[in-house]
């Protein structure tokens, strides 16, 4: 079993192997191409005499130091925005187009004030006048884009600061609905027509309980990997492993917490069992679909006086009872079922109550009439008659 766990795991890494060895082999490249062009300077012949005749290696070895230094930036800084970069560099335009219609009035200020050339010091006072004001402007028009752009929608061809929600919205899987498994039946009918998000936090999660010393753990994590392999086999809907973190999450927030930051982020739904995280999403405006309450919701509806075929399980507290389950789960307690069990038997529904813990029916068997129904304990105390 430990054999196909891992697997199944190294079958789910596949996409992420491929991503890291690409990158190597681009960060190789580039390595070699600063390398190649440090080469071909210090061959030109307008350096063979000078300062730098007798250490052309320097230039070489400069070159093939700043690609490193750029490389370890790239590794040292994992977690990188579009979003900011996109903001940095709007701003810096606004900022340098700004500082540029200021500079022609400061020359406008200075030429009104009287003819003649300018000295040496007043231009070079200008061109640091100029300077501090396009820092300036820079400055403030990069801080007030990234400051802003969840609340002013600024769109520049192929990215745009606050996402504009087309079409279906993502759901978000939490490590709960995963192990549950009916959301893999719930694709097979071809009801989701955006596509499923499994984080690599997820994944990484369900790994740790597969790999769990604790045996209902451990099961109940290989059933989830069984999950996830059913679904991206299933072909009915779109499941994308998202190796991301969260922008707005803290270096130590757990999964809960992630999984909102990243359905915010991606302007999607989370798809949960976990009541706490239910509550968490709904408190900070994250649309939430329960599958419990999916289920609830889809259940028969059921009326008294209707003809209802249940088998008798064990038999209840109250004297003649029986007791019952249909077939998604809901307690049925089946005046005179005592004699019938392991038995089919044909009720009539007489009442149905609703609980916090669920939903129970309450009939009668054929052969007891009406009068001679002893009356279920929810009727006298308000509780149920029967327990499971």
């Amino acid at each position: 079993m430990t054999k196909v766990a891992s697997s199944r795991s190294l079958g789910l890494e596949n996409t992420a192997r491929t991503s890291a060895l690409f990158m190597i082999g681009l960060r190789l490249v580039f390595v070699l191409v600063l390398g190649a062009v440090g080469w071909s300077l210090a061959g030109d012949e307008t350096y063979q005499t000078g300062a730098l005749a007798s250490n052309r290696d320097l230039i070489i070895y400069g070159f093939l130091g700043a690609g490193l230094i750029v490389i370890a930036l790239d590794i040292f800084v994992p977690r990188k925005s579009l979003t900011a970069i996109s903001g940095l560099f709007f701003g810096l335009i606004v900022g340098m187009v700004a500082a540029y219609g200021l500079g022609l009035v400061i020359d406008l200020l200075f030429a009104s004030k009287g003819p003649g050339e300018l000295s040496l010091s007043q231009q070079s006072l200008i061109n640091a006048v100029k300077l501090a004001l396009g820092v300036v402007c820079c400055y403030l028009a990069v801080s007030f884009i990234l400051q802003t752009k969840d609340d002013v929608r600024f769109v520049i061809p192929y990215v745009e600061f606050a996402k504009d929600s087309k079409g279906a919205k993502p759901f978000v899987l939490d490590t709960s609905v995963i192990i549950d498994g009916r959301i893999a039946d719930m694709a097979t009918t071809s009801i989701f027509e955006a596509e499923l998000i499994v984080p690599r936090f997820v994944l990484h999660e369900l790994q740790a309980i597969a790999d769990s010393g604790d045996k209902l753990k451990r099961t109940r994590g290989r059933r989830g990997l069984d999950m996830l392999n059913k679904l991206q086999a299933g072909g009915n809907v779109d499941v994308r492993m998202l190796d991301v973190v969260p922008e707005k999450s803290s270096s130590g927030a757990g999964v809960d917490e992630m999984l909102v930051d990243l359905s915010l982020q991606l302007n999607g739904k989370v798809v949960t069992n976990d009541y706490n995280l239910n509550k968490i999403a709904q408190l900070r405006g994250v649309t939430v679909i329960n599958i419990n309450d999916l289920a609830n919701a889809l259940k028969p509806v059921v009326l008294p006086g209707e003809p209802l075929a249940v088998k008798i399980v064990k038999p209840g507290e109250e004297a003649g009872q029986g007791v019952g389950y249909l077939d998604d789960g809901t307690m049925v307690v089946a005046e005179g079922g005592r004699d019938h069990i392991s038995e089919t038997v044909q009720l009539t529904v007489t009442s149905v109550l609703q609980t916090s813990a669920g939903r129970m029916i309450f009939g009668r068997t054929e052969d007891v009439a009406p009068s001679d129904r002893r009356r279920p304990r929810s009727d006298r105390d308000g509780t149920p008659g029967a327990r499971t």
